[in-house]
């Protein structure tokens, strides 16, 4: 059974991740709608390389390539809601996009 996906909208109704991923490159596009493909049929059995968990109730959708992206997301019962999506520059994850994506998931769920 596929994963229900939402993708976060902020207060003016944008869907950030949906603007974030419609700015990339086609191929690097290409390469992070077939991931999200992935994570739909897959959901909690996605795992390395493919994902990650990065805080308590946050995982990254990771794909590699010319440009490393990473969408943050969380699962909320059965259903995914992607947070926020960057280019990744460094080795490490900024705090700050984490902690972006923890308030985006504290947001959603306190509705």
């Amino acid at each position: 059974m596929k994963n229900k996906i939402y993708y976060y909208s902020n207060s003016r109704g944008d869907e950030v991740v949906n603007n974030f991923i419609s700015s990339l490159d086609i191929s690097t596009r290409a390469k992070t709608m077939r991931m999200v493909d992935l994570l739909e049929t897959f959901g909690h059995q996605l795992s390395l390389p493919y994902c990650k968990k990065v805080s308590r109730n946050l995982y990254e959708l990771r794909i590699r390539g010319k440009n490393h992206v990473r969408i943050f997301y969380a699962f909320v019962g059965n259903e995914i809601i992607m947070l926020h999506g960057i280019k990744k520059k460094s080795d490490k994850l900024p705090k700050k996009y984490i902690e972006l994506a923890q308030q985006r998931y504290d947001n959603v769920v306190d509705k």
